[in-house]
Formats: structure tokens, sequence, C-alpha cells
């Protein structure tokens, strides 16, 4: 039995009665042939109904070839909503952080299936989705959504990422492809020197309520600062330590979790590439970090409020870090608890620290990485290796003579 053939509908009586139906209404009967075959599963399957046969007689033969080099699709396939995909789709990422997550559940039901989750996937066309991803960007008094460039990017995303589990079982290719996106927003990084780091840290050990009242942080914020500006540790991964993390005799501090806030809850999770690192902290730093470790327990978080809550980062930054930056006379310089990272980079840097040494400090997944981000910072030595090459090759002439 041929793995499809055309077949003459003539033989069936209620074909037959149609096309009497049609030409007494004096309409075009239906089509007299039609292709069936057998789907990869040995399921029988019918389609492509045609007036003529030798039309027909093509598509069986696209059929076949489909069938025999393995790109045949279902169109049934096809006609699945993109909202039940989606859905089946991240319920399968248990692959996913927690907060990872929940930020994709947020695209989808705000952004992505109300556009697209009605559709059929075969009906999702490339300039479509470059339509939508304009639309994203556009203010809200013209109708948009008012996304940045960055959201844009990740609803975009998550839209491709969906469309290319369908191929190519549902669709031949994935449409999200090469459609043109924003270009992320370079991001001004701060350095701050030395002294003002002293002084941004001093200014938070000295804050006071209106009450003139110590605040919750005050206790903790000058070693906090200090670490996050020699240490290079995310803001989440400094809240996130525990006594028995830091070792003031080897001074290491080793990053193993980090805190993310899911639905207001506070959840340890793996750092950000996934991967623990132990981290070398000054001497000095040892001994700011001293009376917050030593005879506590060992599983109790270093930083805490007074009443030994974990520090939450909305709550740190809005009464502690601002106004010890307004204190400190740094206003302007758009400091964030997050940029005294770029600081510990950029001092490190000066202090002689290679960009493998900085990658497994700050903990990039790669060198190139790092470099990306503070490649400008590092010196331009050709002249001074242009130099030594010299040296070197005016010793082998002398020899050689």
């Amino acid at each position: 039995m041929p793995r499809a053939w055309v077949y003459d509908r003539t033989r069936d009586k209620a074909y037959r009665e149609a096309v009497k139906k049609a030409k007494a209404a004096k309409r075009t009967p239906p089509g007299r042939w039609i292709v069936r075959y057998y789907d990869p599963a040995g399921q029988q399957k019918s389609g492509g109904v045609f007036q003529q046969k030798t039309k027909a007689e093509k598509w069986q033969l696209e059929i076949e070839s489909s069938l025999f080099d393995n790109t045949y699709r279902d169109p049934d396939d096809a006609k699945a909503k993109l909202r039940d995909i989606a859905e089946k789709w991240l319920d399968a990422r248990s692959d996913l952080k927690k907060t990872t997550w929940w930020k994709y559940r947020g695209l989808l039901d705000n952004h992505v299936l109300p556009r697209w989750g009605d559709l059929p996937v075969s009906a999702i066309h490339n300039d479509d989705i470059a339509t939508w991803v304009a639309w994203l960007q556009k203010p809200r008094a013209e109708g948009g959504a008012n996304l940045g460039a960055s959201q844009t990017r990740h609803c975009h995303r998550v839209l491709s990422m969906i469309l290319q589990g369908c191929v190519p079982r549902r669709i031949a290719s994935n449409p999200a492809k090469d459609v043109p996106l924003p270009k992320a927003s370079e991001v001004e990084h701060c350095y701050l020197t030395y002294e003002q780091v002293e002084n941004l840290a001093n200014a938070a050990a000295r804050l006071r309520t209106k009450y003139n009242q110590t605040t919750a942080g005050a206790h903790i914020n000058r070693a906090l600062i200090l670490l996050l500006a020699y240490s290079g540790l995310r803001w989440n991964e400094a809240v996130a330590l525990r006594v028995k993390r830091v070792d003031l005799r080897k001074l290491t501090v080793r990053v193993v979790v980090a805190f993310a806030e899911v639905k207001g809850e506070l959840i340890e999770q793996p750092p950000k590439n996934g991967k623990s690192r132990t981290v070398a902290i000054p001497a000095s730093l040892a001994v700011e970090l001293k009376p917050l470790i030593e005879g506590r327990p060992e599983n109790d978080l270093v930083f805490t409020t007074k009443r030994g809550k974990a520090l939450r980062a909305a709550n740190w930054r809005s009464r502690e870090f601002n106004p010890a930056v307004a204190a400190a006379g740094l206003d302007g310089l758009g400091l964030t608890p997050h940029k005294l990272r770029h600081t510990a980079a950029s001092l490190s840097i000066a202090a002689g620290a290679d960009v493998k040494v900085l990658q497994e400090m700050l903990g990039h997944s790669s060198a190139t990485m790092t470099l990306d981000i503070y490649g400008h910072l590092f010196p331009n030595r050709l002249d001074e290796v242009a130099a030594r090459l010299d040296e070197k090759r005016l010793e082998a002439v002398a020899l050689a003579a």
C-alpha cells in the first residue's frame, strides 16, 4: 500500500449527493480529488481537497517527500494555540530558579499571552512579531506598553523560546528569529575612590532616625558597605552570608547562596551563575567583620536588622543607603548598592588584578563577560610590552655577535 495516494471522491455516495445539491443551487461543487496517507505513527490522514487531479498528485508527491525525509508536520499540530503550548513549556521548566520562573510568568501574563495566546502557532509570523516588539516600546500615550529596551528584549526572548520548542513538529522554523530588537541602554558605572568609600561607610554608621535613635541597620551598615566595595559581592549574596562562611583567619568569604524575593518572601537560591566561589577580603575588612562574627551561631546571618531579621533590598536602600549617600556628599553620581560592585572591580584592577582574577572574584560566567564590562579600566600596556620585547631582542643580538 502506498504511503500517500489520490482518492476519487465520486466513489462516496455522500459526495455525489453534495455535488447534485451544489449544481442545483448553481454553486461550484466540492473538490473531487483528495489525498490520503499514513503518518509516521501509522494513522491514516486525509487532506488537500482539489478540483483537478494533477494538483492532487502534486500535493501527494509533497506529502510523500516530507514523510521520506522526516520533515512531515501534522496539520493538526500547527493548529495548537500558543497559550496551551506556553503553559506546558513553563510547567516543564523545572531547571529555572524560582525568581526566573516567576519573571517568565509575569512576562507571559502581561505581554505575551494577551497578544499571541489565542493564535495557532502556524498563524504567528515574523513581520507581526516585529510590529509587536515596536508596540512594546511605544509610550502609553500612543497606545503602547511603554517598556524599556531590556524589558522588551525579555518579552521577545520568552516568545522566541516557546516558538523554538515548536520546531520542527509544529512549524518549520522559528518566526521570532531575526526580529530587530532595541539595543540595551548602556549603564553608567560609578567608581568610588578609597576616600569616598570610607566617607560613605562612616556616614552609614552614623545614621539616626527623626527621633534621634540609631537606624535599624546602623550597626551593620559600615561593614556591609565596605564588604560590597572591596569584595565585589552582589547585594543579594552579601545579605545571605552566614557566619560559618566567613573565615577571618584565612581572610576569605565563601559565596554559596543568594537571597531572592518571591511573592514577598525571601528564599535562598544559588548565586547568579549557579556556581559557588571563594572571595578574598582585605585584612582591614576582617577587622570590621569581626564584631559581627565572633561568638555567634554559625548559621546566623552576618547582616541583620536590630531585631535579627534579614535585610530587604528596597527597605535598606531607601532607609539606610540613600540617606548615607546624601550625608557623604555623593548625590548625583547615580550610586546604588549594586554599583559598589563596580567600585570593587575598579579598585582591584588598579591594584593589579588580571582578568581571570577579576572574573573569579565577581562570579562572572566567563572572562569575556568581565572584559565586556570592565575592559576599558585595564591599563594599555602596549608600550611596556614593546619595550620589553626590544630589550630581549637586543640581548639575543649581542649574544649572537
